[in-house]
């Protein structure tokens, strides 16, 4: 008798909208996507979520509906001669829809390759990625295509996925499977529903009779690594990466370095981790410490030469010279209020003196009249006003009470007095 030998993730896949669990704000009964298929208008879009939550999925369903061609390309091994070989191929042929799996690690040039024909509408473009795309998709390309975000699967949906798989896959079906325990499948998969999908196959499978208890003690044992089960009531994700922000910015190394390794462990990307903390390095620290900046953005270059397994080392330096630092958030509060104040007053006049003067008509006009330029005087120093009129003595940067930003606060004090509340 004919048995299908391909991955239990593969025959699960969804071939509709209405089989696909999950991305409910996409594909719901209101949802954007869902619209532009049933419309038949589909424009180039970029899937952007974590691995296993339906990117590839999504874009098989988009072409099955729309009825037309379908074309693949991995970015790991796909180049520049690929694209363009597909591109004049479609030329003669009407649209295409042509699906670039990781297009984050496609670079400038290979990029650039698909701007053309996406513009003109040759080719429908739907890119996946697991990695933000403002940082990993060139603007041109950004603003040609719409950027669709995927949600990790709630462990709501990971058990509906399981129980259709028991009850609708052939292969499955043929066993008697007993959900004793899920907390390991759950939590190994990560929220990917391939992953998910393959380890309850191994495990199903792995049994030597057709009587089959899952238990967690087995899922680990199946997965071959002994893990930490993470809390049963959060999203893996998010709730470990928001207790590692807090534990930096709470001056906590060793709960720190705990999440770091958590996050480690669970496979999360170096980048997303280094990212985190060159942005916690302002947020945080600021000029508390101007150095951790620094830091942080060299860990940033330094983990993406050197990749895992060797990169974990410099973050822990990072991480535990962050968690160990002083803390500020009084320039990253100056900005938040700098931009509440853009809003409500909008674009106020700039001061004449401060305007820039190239032209003899706009000095005729009273551009640049009266600047005094500080270094002239002493202290490199002169009292003039900078901000717009109606802002005059506003306080948008408030030093923070720490022994550097202390210095800064009696240096402002001593040369506006009593302008800024110093």
């Amino acid at each position: 008798m004919f048995r299908d030998t391909s991955p239990l993730a593969e025959r699960m896949r969804p071939s509709s909208l209405d089989d696909l669990i999950g991305q409910e704000h996409l594909v719901g009964e209101n949802g954007v996507l869902r619209k532009a298929i049933s419309s038949g208008r589909v424009p180039s879009i970029i899937f952007w979520g974590p691995p296993g939550t339906g990117k590839t999925t999504l874009a098989n369903i988009i072409a099955n509906q729309v009825k037309v061609p379908f074309q693949a390309l991995s970015a790991i091994s796909a180049g520049v001669k690929e694209v363009r070989d597909i591109i004049n191929k479609v030329r003669s042929g009407g649209k295409t829809i042509l699906f670039i799996d990781e297009i984050h690690r496609f670079n400038k040039a290979q990029q650039d390759a698909l701007l053309g024909a996406v513009e003109k509408g040759i080719i429908t473009l739907i890119g996946a990625t697991t990695e933000n795309p403002s940082f990993e998709v060139n603007s041109a390309l950004l603003s040609r295509t719409q950027v669709y975000t995927l949600n990790h699967l709630t462990k709501d949906h990971l058990r509906c996925i399981v129980d259709l798989a028991l009850s609708q896959d052939v292969e499955m079906k043929k066993y008697d499977v007993n959900l004793k325990e899920t907390e390991a499948l759950f939590n190994l998969s990560g929220g990917d529903a391939r992953k998910l999908l393959n380890l309850l196959e191994q495990v199903v499978e792995g049994e030597e009779n057709e009587k089959v208890t899952v238990t967690n003690k087995k899922v680990i044992d199946v997965a071959q690594r002994k893990t930490v089960l993470y809390d049963k009531k959060g999203d893996m994700h998010y709730d470990v990466i928001s207790a590692f922000i807090k534990s930096i910015r709470g001056s906590d190394p060793n709960a720190a370095v705990y999440y770091l390794a958590r996050m480690i462990e669970g496979g999360e990307d170096v980048k997303f981790i280094a990212r985190r903390l060159v942005i916690l390095a302002s947020e945080d620290i600021g000029n508390a410490n101007p150095t951790a900046l620094v830091l942080a953005t060299n860990a940033f270059q330094a983990v993406n030469l050197i990749g895992y397994p060797e990169a974990r080392i410099i973050l822990s330096q990072c991480v535990t010279y962050l968690a160990s630092s002083p803390k500020s958030n009084a320039s990253y509060e100056a900005i938040g209020k700098a931009q509440r104040e853009v809003a409500k007053s909008g674009d106020l006049p700039i001061p004449m003196q401060i305007r820039n003067a190239p032209t003899k008509l706009m000095k005729d006009k009273g551009y640049g009249k009266d600047y005094q330029y500080a270094h002239a005087y002493e202290g490199n120093f002169v009292d003039m006003e900078f901000l717009p009129d109606e802002l005059a003595g506003t306080t948008f940067y408030d030093p923070g009470k720490n022994p550097r930003e202390d210095e800064l606060r009696r240096y402002l004090r001593s040369k506006w007095k009593e302008k800024y509340g110093y």
